[in-house]
């Protein structure tokens, strides 16, 4: 056999065995994490300057799940999602109504590719949150119903074996809305979650 030959089966080879690899490992990574919502607690003064009477929403554990996609090893986009939670509103300690929020996350992510089973990565994206369900004063009291805000992340895969990983992940979200009384703007409400979650994931 030439070498030439024996190079050229060598190289068709290595590309059967690469491509053998690339099926095992496919680009979709699936989690489902127990997340708890440490919301910021940051509203302006109900009624405008002067006045001492804030805003404030229950914080909340809740189940996600999110799918992402690897375009490379190190690059990878990340769909957050859940179903529709309830928060409490307080004015001052008190309770004055409640209302459901929705709000899917996509992130862009770097994951720090290394020999070992941590595989840490960080993120940064969008978070869109539909708000739904808004009593507030019996009816008297609303919310806006669209938010749009940033995402950042940070978080470590722990890998089990080729599939099954551990997760603990940290995010900060902004989430914010106008509130109405009758109609009229009385404040402005940052419900911004820090969110802390920890869960499993799946590699197909």
């Amino acid at each position: 056999m030439s070498k030439s030959l024996a190079a050229a089966v060598l190289a068709t080879l290595s590309l059967v065995a690469a491509s053998s690899v690339m099926a095992e490992e496919t680009p979709w990574l699936v989690r489902v994490r127990a997340v708890h919502l440490d919301t910021a607690d940051k509203s302006d003064p109900v009624g405008g300057v002067g006045a001492s009477d804030r805003l404030t929403v229950s914080n909340k554990t809740i189940p996600e799940f999110d799918v992402s996609y690897f375009f490379s090893p190190n690059l990878a986009a990340e769909l957050i999602l859940t179903y529709p939670q309830k928060h409490d509103v307080s004015l001052d300690g008190t309770k004055i109504g409640t209302f459901k929020h929705l709000p899917p996350t996509l992130l862009l992510q770097y994951h720090f590719v290394n020999s070992t089973q941590f595989k840490p990565y960080l993120g940064a994206g969008v978070n869109y949150t539909t708000m739904s369900k808004v009593d507030l004063l019996g009816g008297k009291g609303g919310l806006e119903h669209d938010s749009f805000g940033l995402a950042l992340q940070a978080g470590v895969d722990y890998a089990i074996d080729k599939k099954w990983s551990l997760n603990f992940d940290v995010k900060k979200v902004q989430i914010r809305s106008d509130v109405f009384i009758s109609g009229a703007k009385v404040s402005r409400v940052k419900v911004d979650p820090l969110m802390v979650g920890v869960g499993v994931g799946y590699r197909f």
